[in-house]
Order: structure tokens, then sequence, then C-alpha cells
């Protein structure tokens, strides 16, 4: 690595030198090398700088005052919100850097929900939430997380702009809607798959990563339509999906086959008895990060019930129980039908990884604080906010650090 500028290695509240601010700026020499300008090249480092250095919320007159003081305020917020660099270069070297650093071991899709009132910042509307069940008001994001075995850290983004916004909570989120409440949401449920997927395979396809599965959760989205998908794109895919999921079991030799479609929770609980342990180390650092747990898990072949037989795929239902006496704690689909029941079930543990990491470390990044109307803005600061995100997870200062290194990958 290349030395660090004078003074950026200090201010995280100790007196000792903050790896991740000196990390940082070998990360910003290659990441924003897109940049033509040198000033704007500065300008980014001077903001990752910012986001590390201020605790708390991140303001521009917050991040400006750490490394310019008020006079650089309004360059600053020139340079985020008014400016006309392109922020996808960035993220592809943000990519290719983690890459050549963590080899990557799959994408994982995570929804990010950002409350807020008022009608200053972009995208904000009342909108619903398919992964809460609920309504909410403020913006709707989808970040797309590199995972490696000792990484979990953003690389990609994209707002949610539905062309109509929700504005009627009408059985929106109830489940018992009907007439135009319940048309509303299963429109909004349509926007929002349409998106989330589009989200991830453009981050993917950017990236120039080898081909690797990508991990999200689709209980409350369309299952069939997401999972085709990802198959169009040419994207392995494990998907986290609802018990009540139908779904044809294909071999043989297990109950249900040729009875048509079952539930999920039915085809599991008809193999129960085929379950095998599988130990695999939990990445969640309140539960216990680096703990070693042992779950049941089985894998039974199955298709999705599609009108056309040519999309009828083999896949394979993946059930994990954490108690034998109760139904499945979870369940997923998968086109990785050639993987042994092992590697898979350890594959579906990095949306665990990550979902903690979104909430706590992603925080401490400041990807939830932009404010702003310009929509080019919010992805400039989450990009690079993304880039100091990244310089945590390396040096593993962030909430999540010291856990990575002994995750199993596939």
């Amino acid at each position: 690595m290349t030395g660090t500028r004078t003074g950026n290695g200090t201010g995280n509240g100790t007196g000792r030198p903050d790896p991740a601010r000196e990390v940082a700026d070998d990360l910003c020499a290659a990441v924003l090398s897109s940049l033509r300008r040198k000033d704007q090249r500065e300008k980014g480092r001077q903001y990752v700088q910012g986001l590390l250095a201020l605790p708390g919320r991140k303001s521009m007159r917050g991040i400006a005052g750490q490394v310019g003081g008020g006079a650089a305020e309004q360059s600053m917020h020139h340079f985020i919100s008014s400016s006309t660099w392109d922020w996808q270069p960035i993220r592809a070297n943000l990519s290719r850097f983690l890459e050549a650093a963590s080899p990557l071991t799959a994408w994982v899709a995570q929804p990010m929900a950002i409350p807020k009132g008022g009608e200053h910042s972009v995208g904000v509307a009342n909108r619903f939430d398919p992964h809460q069940g609920q309504m909410f008001r403020g913006q709707q994001a989808f970040g797309t997380w590199f995972t490696s075995a000792a990484l979990a850290t953003p690389v990609g983004w994209e707002m949610f702009l539905p062309e109509t916004e929700t504005e009627t909570e009408t059985g929106a989120g109830t489940g018992v809607g009907t007439g135009a409440g319940a048309e509303t949401e299963h429109a909004a449920r349509a926007a929002y798959e349409e998106a989330a997927a589009a989200a991830v395979i453009s981050t993917v396809r950017r990236s120039g990563s080898p081909v690797r599965p990508v991990v999200l959760d689709i209980r409350q989205i369309g299952t069939r339509s997401t999972m085709n998908r990802f198959a169009e794109a040419g994207l392995p895919v494990i998907a986290r999906i609802s018990p009540s999921t139908p779904l044809l079991v294909t071999d043989p030799a297990l109950p249900g086959h040729g009875a048509g479609a079952r539930c999920a929770r039915d085809v599991l609980q008809a193999v129960k008895g085929l379950c095998t342990p599988v130990e695999w180390t939990d990445p969640h650092p309140v539960a216990g990060a680096g703990r070693h747990r042992s779950t049941l898990a089985v894998a039974v072949r199955v298709m999705m019930p599609d009108p056309s037989p040519a999309r009828r795929r083999h896949l394979l239902l993946v059930g994990e129980w954490a108690d034998p006496r109760r139904a499945p704690s979870q369940l997923w689909v998968t086109d990785l039908v050639r993987l042994p029941v092992g590697p898979l079930l350890r594959l579906t543990k990095q949306g665990r990884r990550v979902a903690f990491a979104a909430e706590h470390s992603g925080q401490e990044a400041g990807l939830r604080d932009f404010a702003g109307r310009a929509l080019p803005g919010w992805h400039r600061h989450v990009t690079l906010a993304s880039v100091a995100h990244a310089a945590r997870a390396l040096t593993g200062t962030g909430t999540t650090g010291g856990y990575g290194a002994s995750y199993g990958a596939v």
C-alpha cells in the first residue's frame, strides 16, 4: 500500500490512530481513480474521511467541519448534490478492490427502509414495506453487499421510486385488503420486486466479478417471478421463501411426488426424518459472533408450478430446524442443485451477517444519513459512505468487525 496523508489517522476519540482512516486514503486512491480531476478525487477522499471521523449522524456541516471547517460546507455540498461525476465506476472499482483483498463468496441483497418525515428529501413517501409487512413514511433503498470470508460491505445501491407513489394505507399490509386497497398492495409488491431484482442484477453485472450466488429474502414478494428474473440474468440464487410457497416435489422416492403443488412447509414436514445436523459459525455479534452452532437441515428436489412447462426448472428446497419438535424455522429455494445441504445452509447465513451489518455498521458509515432533494446527490453520498464502510470492514474496526475471518465460504 502507498503511504497515507499526515493527520488522517487520528480522530477516533481514543488518541490512538484509527486504522480505518489510514486505510481509507489507499482505498480512495484506488476507487476514486475514475474521477478525472484531482480536486474531485481530493474532495471524495475528504468526504470519506469526514464520514469516518464524525461520530453519530452524518450531516454535510459535520462532515465539512471534520476536513475543512465551515467554509468547506458549500463546496462539499456542491460536490455531492450538484456536481456531474459518475458514481457507477467508483462502485465497480470498489468491487474489484474488495475481490483482490478477499475473494467474493456471495452477493447479498439487503433492503434498507429509511424512515423520514417531511418533504425535503428525495424519494420520501408513504410506502408499504413487504419485509416488515407494514406502511411507513420515508425512503426505500436496495443495497447489494459484497461478502467474503473476511468482509461484508455494500457496493451497489438503488432507491425505489415507483411511478405512482402509494399514498393510501387502506388494506395495505393487513393481509385482508379488498378492492382498491388490495390492488394497490399488489401493484406495490410487483414494483418493489422488479426494482429489487434489477438493483442487484445491475450491480453484479457492472462489478466484473466472477459469477457467485445471490442471497436474498423473497418471502413477501413474487417467488416464481423473482427466481425467473435471476435465471434469465444467468445468476444463481438462494432465496428465503414463505412457508406457504407452492412447490412440486420432483423426487419419485419422496412423499408428495405426483400429488400436485404443495406448500413448502408441508413438503419439508413430510421429509423431516431425513434431516442431518449441519454445523455453522454464527455471524451475528449479539448472538455470539464466532460461536459454533448446529441445526438440522434437509434439501428436497422441487420445481415451481409455472404455467409454462419450459420455465419449470429443477430447484432444491432447503429447510432448517432450530427445534425438531416444531415447523422448520427457515425455508429456502435455490438453483444451486449440485451443492450439498451443508454448504447451502452455511451460505444462507450470509444474509444474517449482512442484516446486522446494515443496521449497525451501516449506521456508523452514514448510509441512511443523506438529506437532500436530488437523487444523484443520494447516489453520490451512499457510494462514498460505502467506501467508508469498506474501510471499516477491511480493518475490522466496525461494529461487525472481527468475526468474518472464520466464516465458512462455499
